[in-house]
């Protein structure tokens, strides 16, 4: 595996006969989602085709972050700031949470009046934020700062370890009665008179009033098999780890060319900023036009290429039953290779702007598919076709930072709680 090493997740080896509900991926949405609902009395399980955190919610910058978000999430967000100050103590387990503060960058008028555009969104909220200049932000980023026209800066934001907080999660769910197994796919859905009655997994049949749906990436294509319609495609983001070495900004930092955040360890996470590399496949012909909009908005940060996943995808492109082997099967972990050109690229200018870091070591280096909708914010919500059937996923690069949150809002829609936040802009139908 190329991805990021993570902890050894004790899971459960068998499966209940019967559940209140049946949580699909073992990502951060559902972790979240599956101890919100223990946490209400609610019988969980939660099945995870590979291991917890496998995919995105490991391979992620690992920012919490309220600045630059889209409006629609922020409310949201602001709810999972307040979660993350709790969490460590909420599951007994270390997150690797801390208030950090995050400074997205301008290096033009233009730049900067859309930062300050963007800022007007924080009036309704209680996060501070600044526009910095000059001695502001080269006390923030020394030796850097003063290279840069001006940066917002919002100090209540902060940062966790991907590899260990969808883990801190998943144990505290486990911890108060949920049922975890990893390594077990779930085939199907067992629908009886357009409802849900639970679930076919490639270890057995368990019985459910509610299935929620956090499968980030591979969402689309279970999906597909049961005949609902979701427009997802996958991009990917490449990541570094870099050794610990004295010198450099402790605020997680967006500039032109890269992005930095110091780790728990004292090293740093490295990624481009703003470049995602999608990937040719049968998926681009049928639903690409729906994201047209979305590339056009800032086409110099797409590379699009052609590459062997085109005849994976074309591959998994068949339908299945409940007896079947499934693509979930035949690929437990996706662990894409990282673009080293784009990475080469980031890394040669984290170096320009804090010369400190040519003295760090890459330890590695990898990829992750994020899970992107054509409007870039979520679905949250019920399939109106399926009675009992729950989204959680399309978080389009944003979901590790709101993902306690996304939770609990899962969780309301599931139980008939009153929502946390207006769910209606995450409904499935808008598309």
């Amino acid at each position: 595996m190329l991805g990021p090493q993570l902890p050894q997740f004790n899971g459960d080896r068998a499966l209940p006969h019967t559940v209140d509900v049946v949580v699909i991926g073992g990502g951060i949405i559902g972790a979240s989602t599956a101890l919100e609902l223990t946490e209400r009395g609610h019988s969980v399980l939660l099945c995870e085709k590979g291991m917890i955190a496998g995919e995105q919610s490991s391979r992620n910058w690992g920012w919490v972050r309220m600045s630059q978000r889209d409006p629609r999430e922020m409310e949201l967000m602001a709810h999972a700031l307040r979660l993350w100050e709790g969490l460590d103590e909420r599951t007994g387990h270390k997150t690797g949470y801390t208030r950090s503060g995050i400074v997205f960058t301008a290096r033009t008028r233009r730049r900067e009046a859309e930062l300050a555009k963007w800022a007007e969104h924080l009036k309704d909220f209680d996060v501070e934020g600044k526009m910095l200049r000059s001695a502001g932000l080269e006390a923030l980023a020394p030796g850097y700062g003063n290279r840069l026209r001006a940066g917002y800066h919002t100090p209540q934001d902060g940062r966790a370890e991907p590899q260990a907080a969808t883990h801190a999660i998943a144990s505290a769910a486990r911890d108060k009665g949920a049922v975890i197994v990893t390594g077990c796919a779930v085939r199907a859905l067992d629908v009886e008179a357009g409802r849900i009655r639970g679930v076919f997994t490639e270890k057995g049949r368990v019985n459910a009033t509610a299935v929620v749906l956090a499968g980030g990436a591979w969402s689309r294509l279970f999906l597909r098999n049961e005949g609902v319609f979701l427009p997802q495609l996958k991009v990917l983001n490449s990541v570094m780890r870099l050794s610990p070495v004295a010198g450099v900004t402790e605020t997680a930092l967006w500039t032109r060319g890269f992005s930095i955040r110091k780790r728990a360890d004292g090293g740093f996470t490295v990624a481009t900023a703003g470049e995602n590399t999608f990937d040719i496949v049968p998926d681009t012909f049928r639903i690409g036009h729906r994201f047209l909009p979305a590339f056009l908005k800032d086409i110099s940060a797409v590379r699009f290429r052609v590459s062997g996943r085109w005849g994976i995808e074309a591959a998994q492109d068949r339908p299945w039953g409940a007896q079947d082997r499934t693509p979930f099967e035949e690929t437990r972990v996706l662990d894409p290779q990282p673009s080293q050109k784009a990475l080469r690229r980031a890394l040669a200018a984290a170096r320009d702007a804090f010369p400190a870091l040519a003295q760090a070591d890459v330890t590695q280096s990898w990829g992750g598919l994020i899970d992107v909708t054509p409007d870039e914010i979520p679905v949250i919500s019920e399939v109106q076709a399926r009675p009992g059937l729950f989204l959680s996923t399309g978080y389009s690069g944003h979901g590790f930072g709101i993902g306690p949150a996304a939770g609990r809002l899962t969780a309301d829609l599931v139980t008939g709680d009153t929502p946390i936040v207006d769910p209606r802009p995450f409904r499935l139908s808008r598309f």
